[in-house]
């Protein structure tokens, strides 16, 4: 009924230059194509960024069936999959270059959403202007403060002055939305083609092996539906005493649980205290992670699970 009503008003505003039959046909094959693609029941997954963001060519990699939909900051992510307006979140965690993403840990010390999947993206750079601009001008460069941080030994050749901007996909859209003059941007080369710009130099990264891991994030009614994984990663405090965090170690040095990351990171509303992150390679259904895991929540003041999923190795 709803479609008729909507065929019927194209039918009546159809006049002049426009047949009736025409448009009748076309927005008959929109509706049908829309009907599809909402039968099919995709995922969506949100990113922080604009489109051409690294987070969005993580979520691709990750699973190509996924919608990507673009957040304006981390937190948005975060608050989107706990409300359930996004099915997924993925956000980055952790650079080959310049470590721990801060905001990201902060929110997964300070939110109950858990952990599904990873993913590990290469990272290579390019630096990106307006196509009438000669690159001999440029003066200035924007981008997010890692992807700056990444090709610090880049811009400090040229003398370029960075400039720290939401998103590496935003700066290169900002580019070529307002035009600065003698600007550019640092983003993946895809943003060219994206927002119309030119690649001035690709793979401007101070290290070509760089890399960025990438988290999926879900809420608790979606945790069960990736699978069964091999990798744990949980966060915890413990008292502010000596030995307290090696006894917490030595529980899984006792049963033989390979450690891949350990970091602490300050608790920010919590002063004086730290939050420790760590990962392991095991399954949260085997028996030895599950008497380890019990131990050490004995052993701390704050114990969260974040999540069992499927290591990805580069």
């Amino acid at each position: 009924g709803r479609e008729q009503v909507v065929l019927g008003n194209i039918h009546r505003y159809s006049q002049g230059l426009i047949n009736q039959s025409f448009s009748e046909k076309l927005f008959s094959e929109i509706i049908a194509q829309s009907k599809r693609i909402q039968q099919q029941d995709f995922k969506s997954i949100g990113f922080q960024g604009e489109h051409g963001a690294y987070g969005e060519a993580a979520a691709l990699k990750f699973d190509r069936t996924m919608v990507p939909l673009p957040c304006r900051e981390f937190r948005d992510v975060f608050d989107d999959v706990r409300d359930g307006q996004i099915d997924f979140g993925i956000v980055p965690v952790e650079n080959s270059l310049e470590g721990a993403v801060g905001e990201v840990n902060d929110l997964l010390v300070e939110t109950d959403i858990k952990i599904v999947g990873e993913e590990i993206l290469p990272i290579h750079h390019a630096l990106l202007s307006l196509p009438e601009t000669d690159y001999r001008e440029i003066k200035v460069v924007y981008s997010h403060p890692q992807a700056l941080a990444q090709c610090r030994g880049f811009l400090s050749r040229n003398n370029l002055e960075p400039i720290p901007f939401y998103d590496t996909a935003g700066a290169a859209r900002m580019i070529s939305d307002m035009r600065p003059k003698a600007a550019a941007a640092i983003a993946h080369k895809s943003c060219a083609e994206l927002y119309n710009l030119e690649i001035i130099k690709e793979e401007i990264e101070d290290d070509k092996s760089n890399f960025t891991r990438f988290l999926i994030l879900a809420s608790r009614c979606n945790i069960g539906t990736i699978g069964s994984g091999n990798k744990c990663s949980i966060i915890f405090s413990t008292k502010h005493e000596a030995g307290t965090l090696f006894a917490v170690l030595k529980v899984f040095s006792d049963a033989g649980i390979n450690l891949t990351r350990i970091e602490s990171r300050p608790i920010r509303n919590d002063p004086g205290k730290y939050a420790f992150f760590l990962d392991f390679q095991g399954s949260d259904r085997e028996r030895k992670v599950i008497s380890s895991l019990d131990e050490v929540r004995q052993k701390t003041i704050m114990f969260k699970s974040l999540g069992c999923y499927k290591e990805v190795t580069r």
